[in-house]
């Protein structure tokens, strides 16, 4: 009993794969064109989300916080901070003077009490000092 279920079971296998093989085929000559173009699409759709994801701009990181205890201990007034930050841009003292709105000689004296302050010696050993003690961004 057993081994005529198991033929019968075999048989209706063989018999609904055939039906889903010829299924398959009836579509394939029907729809070729269709199924074709569905899946080009598929991988076009594919390849402009992965170009999308890698293209697009990761968002920003955490947010700056600047180092007051830093500030406080070094001693910089807040228009010293100000200038750091300008001097952090590249822009000149004629520059810096004009963005403040005061003389290129007040600029050069702010400067020389950040380089006093900070222990350096030219713009460049500021702004990185600075942005190591996390006081520019």
């Amino acid at each position: 009993m057993a081994r005529l279920i198991i033929l019968y079971a075999v048989a209706l296998a063989l018999a609904a794969g055939a039906l889903d093989w010829l299924e398959y085929r009836y579509a394939v000559h029907a729809f070729s064109t269709e199924i074709y173009i569905g899946l080009i699409a598929a991988g076009f759709t594919t390849l402009g989300i992965w170009a999308g994801r890698r293209l697009t701009p990761r968002p920003a990181g955490p947010v700056f916080e600047r180092n007051h205890a830093a500030i406080r201990s070094l001693g910089l007034t807040g228009r010293e901070c100000e200038i750091l930050e300008l001097l952090a841009s590249g822009q000149s003292n004629k520059e810096l003077a004009r963005a403040l709105g005061i003389s290129p000689n007040t600029v050069k004296t702010h400067v020389a009490r950040v380089y006093e302050k900070l222990t350096v010696q030219k713009r460049i050993q500021a702004v990185e000092k600075a942005r190591w003690l996390a006081l520019i961004p």
